[in-house]
């Protein structure tokens, strides 16, 4: 009789918690439902806004999974201090875990950052010619912690986004043009005004150097060196063709200025040779 009596004292005892304890259940569970469905409704709503934006596509998938998990870890809180856990307790413990992590992840959380900036403010994308950090070559991919680029010899460098963003960065290729100036040193005796004709001649002849308005070949006396007249060959080209036009108009530059005798002349030295032992000097007038 008394184990019947003590089980009728528990049951009792906790049926009675687990009524007053049901509606704090029942308003988790509805919190839960109805939070769930508004965080679906909001991914929604986020996505058709990148769908307006040009904005690039792991950027989009990381700022929706970044806003969907913060919206879900909120909703938990929630749905645990309506269940009756202290939320002060709970936001402590979070905070201190975080903390934690950031500590130990700070070069990992600076690379983050950094590729959260590429990706936002676009200084290059997938496909530049780009160079920094000492790394110049084509841009293959852009993450989120790091940024892959395929060197001119077909090496691929990954280059940590962190430092990426805080360091100079020369975009070859953004403009769609470029503009080139090859130098080519002629003797001083040598006919300028004949040299200056003879290669704005030669990149006139290039079908694929831009005639713009306000882009058009020219050529001038870039400076007076020690051995030679330096003339300055300046025009523009777009991207594909820049590299094909500077290979043909520096050696058929050359061709064509040594056909008209134009010289190219190469650093010169003077030596003066000093004897500077007497003694050999005396022998001699011995002699």
């Amino acid at each position: 009789m008394d184990k019947l009596n003590n089980w009728e004292t528990y049951i009792e005892e906790y049926g009675q918690k687990l009524i007053d304890f049901l509606p704090s259940l029942i308003g988790a569970i509805l919190m839960l439902i109805v939070g769930l469905w508004v965080i679906k409704i909001i991914n929604k709503f986020i996505k058709k806004f990148f769908d307006k934006k040009e904005y690039d596509v792991t950027l989009e998938n990381f700022i929706a999974s970044l806003i969907n998990w913060g919206l879900k870890i909120l909703l938990f809180v929630l749905v645990i201090t309506q269940l009756g856990v202290e939320s002060a307790s709970l936001v402590a413990v979070i905070g201190a875990a975080g903390l934690a992590i950031g500590l130990a992840l700070q070069g990992s959380l600076a690379n983050f950052a950094g590729g959260v900036l590429i990706l936002l403010l676009k200084p290059f994308k997938v496909g530049d010619w780009i160079s920094a950090q000492g790394v110049e070559g084509t841009v293959k991919e852009i993450s989120i912690f790091n940024t892959r680029i395929i060197t001119f010899g077909n090496q691929e460098a990954v280059v940590p986004n962190g430092k990426l963003s805080n360091d100079n960065i020369v975009n070859y290729t953004s403009q769609g043009i470029r503009r080139e100036a090859l130098t080519f040193g002629i003797g001083y005796d040598d006919n300028i005004k004949e040299a200056k004709e003879i290669l704005l001649n030669l990149v006139n002849e290039q079908e694929t150097v831009l005639q713009l308005e306000d882009k058009m070949p020219m050529i001038v006396v870039g400076g007076l060196g020690d051995s030679s007249v330096n003339l300055s060959l300046r025009y523009w080209a777009k991207n594909e063709d820049f590299w094909a036009i500077r290979w043909h108009v520096l050696e058929e530059g050359k061709a064509r200025l040594e056909a008209a005798g134009i010289s190219i002349p190469f650093p010169q030295r003077d030596v003066h040779h000093y004897n500077l032992n007497p003694l050999q000097v005396e022998k001699k007038d011995n002699n």
